[in-house]
């Protein structure tokens, strides 16, 4: 559930440079997922579609490399992505909210969660 040590440099630079650009937007919606009452906020991202959470963000309308989207623990549990046994360990790990952003990576060279910090203004 932390950040996986095979993800190499220049894999997380693409999402680090996308993420410096979407940043504000996704740290916004994870206000309003919180604030809706919906705890753990978590933005899917990928090159492609996928079916998990709601397009936030596509990537051809601002230049990225990753489309973002929104979901939030429930919906992780509900397709079984976290089981019931995990969730725990899930909540444990999670990084406060308003720091980090809680991405779930899907593509072909990696599948998984990644915490990122949010830019310091």
């Amino acid at each position: 559930m932390a950040n996986d040590q095979e993800l190499d440099n220049k894999y997380l630079g693409t999402i680090s440079q996308d993420f410096v650009k979407v940043a504000d937007t996704i740290k916004d919606s994870s206000y309003q997922i919180r604030k809706s009452g919906f705890l753990f906020p978590i933005f899917p991202i990928s090159k492609g579609v996928q079916p998990i959470g709601k397009l936030l963000i596509e990537k051809n309308l601002m230049h990225l490399e990753w489309n973002y989207f929104a979901s939030f623990l429930d919906e992780f549990i509900q397709r079984e992505l976290v089981t019931k046994e995990k969730e725990n360990e899930f909540k444990s790990v999670y990084k406060d909210p308003d720091e980090f952003c809680c991405l779930f990576v899907v593509d072909e060279r990696f599948t998984g969660f990644l915490f990122i910090p949010y830019p310091i203004d």
